[in-house]
């Protein structure tokens, strides 16, 4: 299983085992770098053995922390303050971290087994329990390499697929055999097979009455002040970070709070594809004017007009679960050539969704509560009910509608004060963690290369959940965050078009890819599976590019990429 990560974690690798435990590790060292941080590690003591896959921002205040009530440290790394924090507060340990993880310890003398996730998700825990078995690991790929795995399709994780803009909400995944522990959740397992769990972080989506007399500049400061937190905190490392810069207005503002922090010779990086049918390939314009206004160590890197291929079938591969944004290929090709130059680089992922950067979340501004999830559906839903039943075979039909289902429940949950801020809660909870997160994490740890978001650091989220939702849907949306822009960016980058990875190569199915997804549609194993009407699926075929989604995406591709995935992975 821990071979299977070995792209993850190429510096160093571990094993440990007592009685029915048995915990790997793969290692990519970027605090602590010698010996002592190497996982699992093992606390005789305290009776207790750990992994850890992430980074824990505030290691060095815990550090100091555990060492005034009285713990020894046998290493400087932030993998062993996590079991120490775990040995002196117990399953609230959760709570002082502050950063990215997802965490495993053994308890020696109870035998107790205990599994936590960071609360925006952005370290990934995929969990497969059979009778009298539980295993664990950050891809769902290493599970399969164990062994004894159900493999057939969820019905109701492929509603969600096709529905929800291929997004499945934990705990399911697309195979039945593997789910996916919550963000924000520990998870205690007891040596009688028992579990219990508690979600530690929910955000209030609310106005708050300390913040009532609050004015748009205060908002403004007091954003900029906790992202200047969240970005500074992201440099902890024993090796040089640089960021993803794409000249958009997200980016930017890292590497200019960055430069704000004194960061000298930064590394930034962009990448450009040629462009296609008149439709540019590279955003190297803007990222250029702030590489130069900050002074950065940039590199443009810029990928030629030839066969895509190769590289798709690479970042198919390297996805845990099966994920239609192109945007996957190009992050794969930026972080096959980032990672020559550095080890950890931040990306400014995540305003989107926490700041209201979306076209869907304007129409919500006049709709009550009631009326929430009609709105967002339509803008975001890739299909209903009776589009569900055109494209599955009736045998994969779940009943009812899944998605639709699910995203009502969320949205009516209490702790939304609007529309805006019900969507604004399922999309930094739900969207946020099982699409673009997990796109980052796969594409650059394909290449060990840790990417950090300080636009998720969970204090900046809690702040910015309370900010009134016109000050965030202002300006086209992000207002509040352009208004902060403008204080310390270029002008043109704030005002510009909003953008993309752009893959132009992509964005059409013809030719080679064209090819592919005929053949992944038409081989063996998805005969077999009859997932999809053999009439629907001529239809796409007839006109590849004819049927979109809401959003623009190709459907034809939907289906190709689900059973590229599911070959590729060896699903049969």
């Amino acid at each position: 299983m821990a071979a299977t990560m070995s792209d993850r974690g190429p510096d160093d690798s571990g094993v440990w085992s007592q009685g029915p435990v048995a915990l790997g590790h793969r290692r990519l060292k970027i605090i602590d770098l010698s010996a002592a941080s190497g996982q699992p590690i093992v606390d005789a003591a305290a009776g207790l053995t750990g992994v850890f896959n992430g980074c824990v921002y505030n290691y060095r205040e815990l550090r100091a922390e555990l060492q005034a009530k009285g713990h020894r440290f046998f290493s400087s790394g932030d993998s062993e303050v996590v079991v120490k924090a775990y040995a002196e507060w117990g399953l609230d340990f959760v709570d002082h971290l502050i950063g990215m993880f997802a965490v495993a310890i053994s308890e020696r003398d109870t035998g107790r087994l205990v599994l936590a996730r960071d609360r925006l998700g952005i370290k990934p825990l995929y969990v497969a329990e059979t009778p009298g078995v539980v295993r664990f690991a950050s891809t769902l790929p290493a599970l399969l390499a164990g062994g004894g795995i159900d493999t057939s399709i969820d019905p109701v994780a492929l509603a969600h697929y096709l529905s929800f803009h291929s997004i499945v909400p934990p705990p399911r995944t697309i195979l039945r055999g593997v789910a996916k522990l919550p963000p924000a959740t520990v998870r205690v397992y007891e040596p009688d097979g028992s579990t219990r769990e508690r979600v530690y972080w929910d955000p209030s989506f609310s106005r708050s009455a300390e913040r009532s007399g609050w004015t748009e500049r205060d908002w403004q400061d007091a954003l900029l002040e906790s992202l200047t937190t969240a970005v500074r905190r992201r440099m902890v490392a024993d090796v040089p970070v640089g960021v993803l810069l794409s000249g958009g207005l997200d980016s930017s503002l890292v590497v200019a709070l960055l430069a704000g922090e004194g960061q000298a010779g930064l590394s930034t990086f962009s990448i450009g594809f040629d462009a296609v049918g008149g439709r540019e390939g590279d955003e190297f314009v803007y990222s250029d004017l702030v590489a130069k206004t900050f002074g950065t160590d940039h590199h443009q890197i810029k990928v030629p007009t030839g066969d895509l291929l190769p590289p798709l079938e690479a970042a198919v591969r390297a996805m845990s679960e099966p994920m239609v944004s192109h945007d996957c290929v190009a992050f794969y090709l930026l972080s096959q050539e980032v990672a020559r130059h550095v080890k950890v680089v931040q990306s400014g992922q995540g305003a989107d969704e926490i700041l209201g950067g979306y076209h869907w979340y304007p129409p919500l501004a006049g709709v009550d509560r009631e009326r929430a999830l009609g709105t967002y559906a339509k803008a975001f839903f890739d299909r209903d009910a009776a589009g569900l039943a055109r494209v599955l075979d009736p045998v994969w039909l779940a009943d009812g509608d899944p998605a639709r289902e699910f995203a009502a429940a969320h949205l009516a949950r209490p702790g939304a004060q609007t529309a805006v801020d019900a969507g604004l809660r399922i999309d930094t909870q739900v969207m946020l963690t099982d699409d673009p997160v997990k796109r980052v994490d796969n594409m650059t740890m394909a290449h060990g290369l840790e990417a950090r978001v300080p636009f998720l650091d969970h204090e900046f989220v809690e702040l910015a959940a309370s900010c009134p939702p016109e000050l965030k849907l202002a300006q086209g949306g992000k207002g509040v965050l352009k208004e902060i822009g403008r204080r310390i960016l270029p002008q043109e980058v704030i005002d510009r078009p909003k953008g993309y990875f752009p893959v132009p190569g992509l964005t059409h199915l013809e030719g080679k890819l064209l090819d592919r997804v005929r053949d992944a549609l038409s081989a063996p194993e998805a005969r077999r599976r009859n997932l999809f009407r053999t009439d629907y699926v001529d239809a796409l075929l007839a006109a590849p590019n004819a049927e979109l989604t809401p959003l623009n995406g190709n459907k034809l591709w939907q289906l190709g990429l689900l059973e590229m995935w599911l070959q590729s992975h060896g699903i049969d």
